[in-house]
């Protein structure tokens, strides 16, 4: 059996696989090009308080706060410090890490949702 497909031409192993060659139909016109009409390309224009407010209201928040000073038992203020975070661990260490930039003393008060 392995002598006979060996004898095979490609030509008549193609044609068993796939059928009759068909001829191809010859067309003489030339395809038609339309002319491509004039493109103008304009940067549309964004305003950034369009991305904020996006931004915002897909974001959950909490709100950090702090009492602060830079003196020992001395004059403390309020300070609100707002996270873009559902952790409160994460948003009380952001809170402190920023705080700790301008002020020596920083004790969280507390942290809470918005």
């Amino acid at each position: 059996m392995n002598s006979e497909l060996s004898e095979l031409t490609e030509e008549e192993m193609r044609r068993a696989l796939f059928g009759a060659a068909q001829p191809e139909v010859q067309v003489s016109a030339p395809p038609v090009q339309e002319p491509m009409p004039e493109v103008v390309f304009i940067k549309p224009v964004v305003t950034p308080a369009a991305k904020k407010k996006v931004a915002k209201a897909f974001t959950p928040r909490l709100r950090v706060t702090l009492r602060v000073g830079n003196e020992f038992e001395g004059e403390m203020h309020d300070l609100i410090h707002e996270a873009d975070t559902l952790s409160s661990l994460l948003a009380e260490q952001d809170a402190v890490k920023a705080a700790r930039k301008k002020y020596k003393y920083v004790e969280v008060v507390s942290v809470k949702s918005m």
